[in-house]
């Protein structure tokens, strides 16, 4: 795809996009250009109509993210000015995942860390190898958390496991990941791709307008009160029933037949 970098690659698979962290060497440790590449691969994904769903994975099989470049901390983190722009442009590309409409899969294996963690947390699922390992080691490096980034592990694990995370800056598997509720699934390493792959495709299989429609409400439930569109919620929900889509789902129910969804 033309949003493709050397170090982010995005590929299109029937209705799911690809969008692969590739920087292997460094255990996909995301520097400012790939954060940078993140919200454009995501705006492409969003326009192209035939993609249904995103994952989003690491390269090299021995790590989703782990974590933020440090190689570039000098340069980039040095000071208050460099940090700030720093948080801008990874935030847009946390941004970018968090209000991309339709839904998005972390693939993980190996390590997700720190960073790597937040941009998991950004999808709405997580489906992780065994051999993952997890961890937000902040409180070894003296960084400072933006409640955002914090709201977020709160919402999927609450927060209890929030502080432990935090407090104790300590690696975790996918095991205890998944009492915590932090990952959705947990699978064997050598076939998380082909399972991935088969979940995404059972999702984009579904009606989108539905699908949107739920993930949509499910967002504006996490938000305070006084900040939910809830017309938003329900103008969706109105569009499915008024929708081809609908027809087709109920047709094919009748004729016991697979529908054929177009998100119209």
């Amino acid at each position: 795809m033309k949003t493709s970098t050397e170090r982010m690659i995005a590929r299109k698979d029937g209705p799911i996009g690809w969008m692969q962290f590739n920087n292997p060497a460094r255990h996909n440790a995301v520097s400012m250009e790939m954060w940078k590449a993140v919200p454009e691969i995501m705006a492409e994904f969003e326009k192209d109509d035939q993609i249904r769903v995103v994952v989003l994975s690491g390269a090299g099989g021995k790590a989703f993210i782990s974590g933020a470049d440090i190689s570039e901390y000098g340069e980039k983190r040095s000071s208050p000015e460099t940090v700030l722009e720093y948080n801008r442009i990874a935030g847009l590309a946390n941004a970018a995942i968090i209000g991309f409409p339709k839904p998005t899969i972390a693939m993980i294996q190996g390590y997700c860390i720190g960073g790597g963690l937040g941009v998991a947390l950004c999808c709405d699922l997580r489906l992780a190898a065994q051999n993952s390992r997890f961890a937000v080691p902040a409180a070894k490096l003296g960084l400072g958390y933006a409640y955002e980034g914090i709201k977020r592990l709160v919402d999927v694990v609450g927060p209890s496991f929030a502080k432990e995370i935090f407090y104790t800056a300590r690696q975790f598997d996918s095991t205890e990941a998944l009492q915590m509720g932090l990952v959705n699934r947990v699978v064997p390493a050598a076939g998380i791709e082909t399972y991935v792959r088969d979940y995404a495709g059972t999702i984009g299989g579904n009606a989108p307008l539905t699908i949107n429609s739920v993930k949509l409400s499910v967002n504006e439930a996490t938000k305070d009160p006084e900040k939910r569109n809830l017309a938003a919620a329900q103008a969706a929900v109105d569009a499915c029933f008024a929708s081809a889509d609908y027809i087709e789902g109920r047709t094919a129910f009748m004729e016991k037949r697979k529908p054929a969804f177009r998100a119209r």
